[in-house]
Order: structure tokens, then C-alpha cells, then sequence
């Protein structure tokens, strides 16, 4: 079976490595183009990248792929399958139908649920106590495919977005293999999706990381869990925007406001939300590093 392989962060370079691992035939793989990274704006491949030019895989990085450049690649690369993990792309029908077996797309949800851009993040923004990946065969239609298999996991206490991606990258990997060996075989499974039960998980932006004081605490302890690694929860703390990495709910402080803070000592920094308290433990400040609160505290005292 040829491979051809589409995905462009980590969390696809897991599942590229075990398909080379799974001694899948990957034919090519397409990744977006090199973006530039850091202050010095360094032109930089993507983790995709670098993995299949270190196995000698050759790379596809179009532009565009509704001008047809796309096409002729993919065609080029005679698959008989399409795998696609977090590319960052729409395919265009006519690559939809390209490969004779279909294209397969592991998915960081369980779907109809959280279908979209971000659907790791938004199981955590959104308190989910389970969360998982799903193997589907793609549609024009965003995540809407016909789903192949899935794989459970439990959302932990605390966790961060950043951490479930790593948790889920494996499993999703090993769910990519099982899966094209099925298709490969054509023992794999198809059932559509339920449209009603569908919801929407959109890209991040950096206006979302501004802490509104005014919601509950659990609902500011999953906005930090959830915006960790990127963008970061923000907060204006005793005259001084922080970026708050890690939090946790904290009790209540009667009478305080919301925004107020009710104490700051070793334990960390603990402000009033609008219902209950959130304790903040891992901070930054503007040009200084990602310390814990209490460290923050030596340097910068705050009174309540």
C-alpha cells in the first residue's frame, strides 16, 4: 500500500513515525511551507518535514492546493491512500478522489463532536471529562466524513491542553496504522456521522487569553489549562500583564470582588472570580521567564 502522507506539527510527526515504523510504503508527504520562527524570524521546516527528508521521503510544501499544483503532485505520487494528520489544509475534491482506497484523517476528538481547527484545546476550555481521536474517511464537508474507528481517553485533573496533545498523539498514531491496515484489507468499518450532535471547535486567537474575572473559577481554571501552550491566559495583576500557565480553583473568599486579590504568599497568588477563588501557580512576566508564582513573589511582593 502507498502512502501518501499529509500533516505538518508533532503532533502528525508521531503518526508519520509510526507508519515508517509500521514499514508502510509512504510514497511522499505534503507539509506546509517552511514558516519564520522566533525574534530573528528564522525560516524553519515544519517537525513533518524534517522527518521524512531524514528517512528520505520526498516533501511537497504547495502553496496553494486549489490551483492544481497540488494535484499533479498528489497524482505524482501514485498512492493508493491518503493519510492526513493535522496538514492545516482543505483538500480540494479532486484529491478527495484521487487515491482508489480514499483519504483517511485522524481527528483529535470524538467525532461528530468538536469538529474544526482546534477541537484539543476546546475539550479543555470546555471542561470535558473524555476526550479521544477518530480515524474517518474525508468529505468535502469540515470533519464530516464517515467514521472509521475511535479511540477513548480520559481528560486528567489539571491537564493542559499541550499535555493531552501528547498523550493523544501517540494513540492517534497507532489508530492511523490499525486503520489503513483495515482499509488495506477492506475490513475497515463505515458509519456516518450524526449530524445533530455535531459542534465546532474554531482556531485560537490572542483575544481569548484576557482572564475575565467576573466568570467562575473552574471556568478560569479550564480558559488557563485550555490556552496552554498558546496563546497563554493573561491577567493584570497588581499593575503588571502576567501570562498565567498554570492555575487551579481555590475555595471561596467571601465579600471579595471579582479581580481582587485575596492572598499572596508561597502557595501562589489567589484572586476572586465571580464564583470562588483561582490560585495562581505558574506565571511570566513581560520579558522575564515562565517561573512559579511563589518564585515571582520574592521579586515583585504583593499585598492584599
Amino acid at each position: 500500500m502507498r502512502v501518501l502522507f499529509m500533516g505538518t506539527p508533532d503532533f502528525a510527526a508521531v503518526s508519520l513515525a509510526a507508519l515508517y515504523d509500521g514499514g508502510f510504503d509512504v510514497a511522499g508527504v505534503f507539509t506546509q511551507p517552511d514558516k519564520p520562527v522566533g525574534r530573528k524570524q528564522v525560516l524553519t521546516p515544519s517537525p513533518v518535514k524534517v522527518l521524512a527528508q531524514a528517512h528520505g521521503t520526498p516533501v511537497y510544501q504547495p502553496a496553494k492546493m486549489r490551483d492544481g499544483t497540488a494535484l499533479e503532485l498528489a497524482r505524482g505520487a501514485s498512492p493508493d491512500v491518503i493519510a492526513v494528520v493535522a496538514y492545516g489544509r482543505i483538500l480540494p475534491v479532486e484529491i478527495l478522489a484521487l487515491p482508489k482506497l480514499g483519504c483517511v484523517n485522524i481527528h483529535g476528538s470524538l467525532l461528530p463532536k468538536y469538529r474544526g481547527a482546534a477541537p484539543i484545546q476546546w475539550a479543555v476550555l470546555n471542561g470535558e471529562k473524555e476526550t479521544g481521536v477518530t480515524a474517518q474517511y474525508m468529505a468535502q464537508a469540515l470533519d464530516s466524513g464517515d467514521i472509521i474507528d475511535a479511540r477513548r481517553v480520559a481528560v486528567g485533573d489539571g491537564e493542559t491542553a499541550g499535555e493531552l496533545f501528547g498523550r493523544l498523539a501517540p494513540i492517534g498514531a497507532a489508530l492511523l496504522c490499525d486503520v489503513l491496515r483495515a482499509v488495506g484489507a477492506g475490513t475497515a468499518a463505515r458509519t456516518a456521522q450524526d449530524e445533530a450532535e455535531a459542534t465546532f471547535a474554531p482556531p485560537l486567537t490572542k483575544e481569548m487569553a484576557q482572564i475575565d474575572w467576573n466568570k467562575d473559577a473552574d471556568e478560569i481554571v479550564n480558559l488557563v489549562r485550555g490556552l496552554n501552550p498558546w496563546p497563554v491566559a493573561q491577567a493584570l495583576i497588581a499593575g503588571t500583564a502576567l501570562r498565567v500557565y498554570a492555575a487551579s480553583a481555590a475555595g471561596e473568599a467571601p465579600g471579595a470582588h471579582p479581580g481582587e486579590i485575596v492572598s499572596a504568599d508561597g502557595g501562589g497568588i489567589r484572586v476572586a472570580a465571580g464564583r470562588g477563588c483561582v490560585l495562581l501557580r505558574e506565571l511570566q512576566a513581560p520579558g522575564g521567564k515562565r517561573m512559579a508564582a511563589a518564585d515571582y513573589l520574592r521579586g515583585h511582593p504583593i499585598l492584599p
